[in-house]
């Protein structure tokens, strides 16, 4: 009896449960297109919905826009669409890090990622002279590469292998060393620190279309290959053991999981610069609604962090006006006490 009624509850609890998750899938689509809405009405001039309306109908058109509201709103087009591109990427790249890694504080920022793709391109900049988004995209990648390496086998020496305590202190401390070396790089050139700033603290301001069509393919090749990736992940959070009984070919899951993972944050990185933070808060954010499966959890932790990125940028041009906040500061500004939370719980079974 007691089996037989197990049995018919089952599908009726599948069912809620896809309904619930599908039900947030359509509040995030929903959700991103109020933020996008927010990021061309808000900034140093504030416009009308109606501005808006015609602000986009122009650009959809390939008009200018006469009006001074909806030629601000063409002009905060790109900067949201690459808000929106950019924390999409980075939410998706912290949610397979801390998959991989089995590590809830794993961050493209926090291990280091972020800032061994800027220090290449800023090193590019100062010895090189590199100016094309090619080149910033091959050398934020090489550094990011380099970087997630570094802090893997620092992380993976002594007893115990690559636990998730060593890997966030090797990554911590590798962020920091990196930080320090970019700061060394950019304070002799002094005339140029404008032009440099950008790449230590990240921000979406300078969106260029042409600089975004470069970095969109990879961007779209590494999201597929990470939702591709998420029956692997759901059986590797059981545990190795059990993933092989499970017919899941441990090494290569996470061979691509990881290299998904360093392309998303590498591509926004050589666009937008090193942005942190988001990839911490969103997952854990997202695993609190929807659970730890990762075939939900990889799609709302993309519309989450795209959402985030786009209303810290947008608050950044508003408290910042008439200059604007970076969206790297507002978003290590409500991470950091995000962190500290994270720290103090050890909940390490949900992931």
């Amino acid at each position: 009896m007691t089996s037989a009624a197990t049995a018919r509850r089952a599908p009726v609890s599948d069912t809620g449960a896809r309904r619930s998750r599908g039900f947030l899938i359509a509040a995030g689509v929903a959700a991103v297109a109020l933020a996008a809405a927010v990021s061309l009405a808000f900034g140093s001039r504030t416009v009308t919905p109606a501005e808006i309306a015609d602000g986009l109908s122009a650009w959809l058109h390939g008009e200018v826009a006469s009006q001074i509201g909806a030629i601000a709103v063409q002009q905060r087009i790109p900067r949201t669409v690459l808000a929106l591109a950019a924390g999409a990427a980075l939410a998706l790249s912290g949610a397979l890090m801390q998959a991989v890694t089995r590590n809830p504080i794993a961050d493209p920022g926090i291990l280091g990622v972020n800032m061994g793709a800027a220090l290449f391109v800023v090193c590019g900049i100062a010895f090189l002279g590199i100016s094309s988004p090619f080149q910033y995209l091959g050398l934020a990648l090489a550094g990011a590469t380099l970087a997630a390496l570094f802090v893997y086998v620092v992380g993976s020496i002594g007893a115990g292998g690559s636990t998730p305590i060593k890997l966030a202190l090797a990554g911590a401390a590798t962020s920091a060393a990196l930080s320090s070396l970019v700061s060394a790089v950019l304070l002799p050139r002094v005339a140029a620190m404008n032009e440099f700033r950008f790449w230590q603290v990240g921000g979406v301001g300078g969106a260029d279309w042409s600089t975004m069509a470069v970095v969109a393919p990879l961007l779209a090749g590494a999201a597929l290959v990470a939702f591709l990736c998420a029956p692997g992940l759901n059986a590797l959070a059981l545990g190795d053991d059990v993933a092989v009984g499970l017919g899941v070919r441990v090494g290569r899951t996470r061979a691509f999981a990881a290299t998904a993972g360093v392309v998303l944050c590498a591509a926004v990185t050589a666009v937008a610069g090193p942005i942190a933070f988001v990839g911490l808060m969103v997952p854990h954010v997202v695993r609190l609604l929807s659970g730890p499966d990762q075939r939900w959890l990889l799609p709302l932790s993309a519309l989450g962090g795209a959402v985030l990125l786009a209303v810290a940028d947008t608050i950044g041009r508003v408290i910042g006006t008439p200059g604007e906040v970076e969206a790297g500061i507002v978003t290590a500004f409500v991470g950091a006490p995000v962190l500290v939370v994270i720290a103090r719980r050890t909940r390490m079974r949900a992931l």
